[in-house]
């Protein structure tokens, strides 16, 4: 089972049958329309991995480029690679070359990398 399954199911259950009460109605809906967005973003997440460009997730989900990295930053898979709320090109480049060799964000991007210092040259007089 994929893991939007259960979101999809719980959907499911939100819309089979709306209460009577207008404003119990509207809380229901409300928790269909986050769970919706929640299995869009996955799908989002899904097609950029496999190499879409955000400027297609965004038209096929019908919303302007620029709201595609806030929502792909909330993805699990997607939320070690972002900055400042947002999945940036360079960093989308990254999480494809590490899901394609299998790695994990933590394996992937060391802790810290050492220190450049200059090395001055040995004299070759002697």
């Amino acid at each position: 089972m994929t893991p939007e399954g259960p979101l999809v199911e719980r959907l499911a259950v939100l819309l089979a049958g709306l209460p009577a009460d207008q404003l119990q109605a509207i809380e229901q809906l409300r928790q269909a329309r986050d769970l919706l967005d929640d299995v869009l973003n996955e799908k989002m997440a899904e097609a950029a991995l496999e190499g879409v460009s955000l400027r297609q997730v965004a038209l096929s989900a019908g919303l302007s480029p620029n709201a595609v990295p806030p929502r792909l930053a909330r993805v699990e898979s997607l939320k070690p690679y972002a900055s400042g709320g947002r999945v940036t090109s360079p960093s989308l480049e990254r999480a494809r070359y590490d899901s394609e060799l299998g790695r994990s964000p933590d394996e992937a991007v060391p802790a810290s990398k050492p220190k450049l210092t200059f090395q001055k040259r040995r004299s070759t007089k002697t």
